[in-house]
Order: structure tokens, then sequence, then C-alpha cells
């Protein structure tokens, strides 16, 4: 698999040069883009499994939520300047699906099949279940339901204020998380710490660091591509803009945490495994979406933090069905398959929306 993700870019990579170059055609160029991304972010993937290994499950978590949630940035600042809000935010409903749904529902499944039953912190997830629902149930339904009489000058500033309130708390939660309460709530398995330090990254630390940023810049050069393909794929295969952004740029964009995930599930590294899973959501929802919130000021198209009814009751729903799933902080490939059939509903209401 590694070598494949490395095949796919060398070839990816010129192919999306050349093609862009001599406009060839849209829905192979979308294709090309879709798998050069992925496999990138593969590769993203194994370097932050190295970092994870030699700076521990927390901030190793942290990294793969953070550049598997760069991808996903990347993509929907080039979609902001093409004007195509609702794909953003229907990529970003995408993201908070897909990483509790699909993703998590992915991790708990796999790793079940393999061991009956895998531990995690319990307290650290009762934590992130307080996030969870203060991140999309209160930042989020709140503006829709306020905004149904307010103009759009009211409800851009209403946003922009949420925005920053939900950064502010986010910057504070690792604040939280990483100094004020660093290691109150780490439980004290000592074989889990053996097997950490025992295990050898594949890569060193500055190799690992330096392939992170070549394959970021890697993915904003394609990603501005793919952006660009929207349009002719959704009169090709008769998607909406609302199923394009909430299956597709968000499995896309988010296939770092997705890969690296599951396979930390699979090695029964279910800290991290659950770590990537609801920080990437809780990332998505606190940081990445009021940042492109701002951003959208600079643009001659703002985006409000509205989202539609469908959207908003499928976040929610997901929301509700992780915390009463991982709450106890125990898994097993039961747990999981109810997560992926929860995401396969969804993922065919929006298709016939």
């Amino acid at each position: 698999m590694n070598k494949l993700f490395w095949i796919l870019v060398l070839i990816g990579l010129p192919i999306s040069i050349i093609g862009s170059i001599f406009h060839w055609s849209a829905v192979l160029m979308f294709i090309v883009y879709c798998l050069t991304i992925i496999a990138l972010a593969g590769i993203i993937g194994r370097a932050t499994e190295s970092l994870a290994i030699v700076l521990g499950p927390r901030i190793g978590g942290l990294l793969n939520a953070t550049f598997g949630n760069a991808v996903e940035l990347i993509i929907s600042i080039f979609s902001l300047k093409a004007g195509l809000v609702s794909i953003v935010l229907a990529s970003l409903t995408g993201s908070v699906l897909g990483n509790l749904l699909l993703v998590g529902g992915l991790s708990f499944f796999v790793g079940g099949l393999k061991y009956k039953r895998q531990s995690f912190n319990k307290l650290e997830a009762q934590h992130n279940a307080g996030l969870l629902i203060f991140s999309v149930i209160v930042a989020f339904v709140i503006p829709e339901v306020f905004t149904t009489t307010m103009n759009d000058q009211d409800t851009m500033i209403l946003s922009v204020g949420i925005s920053i309130i939900l950064i502010v708390l986010y910057l504070a939660a690792l604040l939280f998380k990483f100094v004020t309460h660093r290691g109150v709530y780490q439980t004290n398995d000592k074989q889990t710490e053996e097997s950490h330090e025992e295990e050898k990254p594949e890569w060193g630390k500055i190799k690992a660091i330096v392939i992170l940023g070549l394959s970021t810049i890697a993915v904003a050069y394609v990603s501005e591509h793919l952006v660009s393909t929207f349009d002719v794929i959704g009169e090709t295969f008769g998607w909406s803009e609302l199923f394009i952004g909430v299956i597709i740029v968000a499995i896309v964009g988010n296939a770092a945490e997705h890969a690296s995930a599951v396979i930390m599930a699979y090695k029964n590294k279910m800290d991290v495994a659950v770590e990537i899973v609801v920080g990437s959501t809780l990332q998505v929802a606190m940081f990445v979406l009021p940042i492109l919130v701002l951003l959208s000021l600079f643009f001659p198209t703002t985006m409000p933090l509205v989202f539609t009814w469908p959207e908003l009751i499928s976040m929610v729903t997901a929301v509700f069905l992780m915390i009463m799933l991982s709450n106890d902080g125990d898994s097993n490939w039961f747990d999981g398959l109810a997560l992926l059939a929860a995401y396969i509903i969804m993922g065919l209401g929006f298709y016939f929306i």
C-alpha cells in the first residue's frame, strides 16, 4: 500500500500539471486529482504516524487531525474563492459525518474484527463529548434558529461573532489538554507505555516534518484544480452541490485521517484512533469552519455560519450516536457497524436531495 501511494503521487502529480495546462477532460482530471490527493494523504498519514510514535499519542493525534484538515481547509479556500459557498458548507458537514461515522465506524469495525474488545481513555471521551455538543449543536443550531428573521448583514455579523468565540474556545481547549491539565486524564496503562517505547518510527522527526510540508504544498496545487472540475462533474453525473460537498469532497479532503485512524485501530492503538476521529471533528467545527467564515469576508461572496436543516439534523444525530457508543471507553465491531450504517443512510439521503 505504501509503494502504491508513492507510485500514484509520482504519476499523478505530473499528469495533474500536464492535464491542467492542456485542459484535458474534466471528468478524467477529476479522477486523477482525487487519486493524487488520496495518495498524498496516505503519505501524510505515514509521516504523522512516525511523529505520533516520537511525540506520543495525543500530539500524534492532533498532528493527524491538523494535517488531514489542512487538505480540507485548502480545498475549501479555493472553493470560497470560486464562490461555491454551498459546497464549502456541505464539505464541512461531510467532514463531521465522515470523521464520526465513516472513520469512527471503520476504526471500531476493523479493530473489533481483530480484537473482541478495545478500550480507550474514558475520561477523555467524556470531555470530548461536551465539546462535541457545544461545537456542533450549540454553535451550529443556534445561528439557524436566530437568523430566520435576520437580514443578510445581521446574519453575517452573528456568524463572525460565533466564529471568534469558537476559535477562542478551541485554543483554550488545546491549552487545557496540553498545558494546564496535561496528563491529568491519562490512563496508567504500563503495557501501552511499553509498547510505545519499544516501537520505532518509520521516519525520523526531521524527515517526517519535511515530507509533511512538501505533501501539503502538493495538495494545495492539486486542490486548486480539483475545484475547477466541480461544475462539469455535477452536470455529467447529475450530482448536486450538496452531495459533492458532503460525500465526495469530504472523503477526498479527509483521506489522511481516514487511513491513519483505521491503521491505528488495527494496531490496537485506540487512544490515537479516537483522538484522530474526535479531534479532527472538533478541529473542523471549532477552527477550520470559523476560519473560513472570517476568510470569506475578503472574498466577493461571504459565507454565513448557516447550514440547511438536512445538514444540521445529520450532524446532530452523528454527534449523539458517537457519544452514546464511545462514552464508556469501550468499542467493538458491532459499534463500528452501527456507525457505518448511519453514514450509509445519510449518504443515500443526500444523494436523492
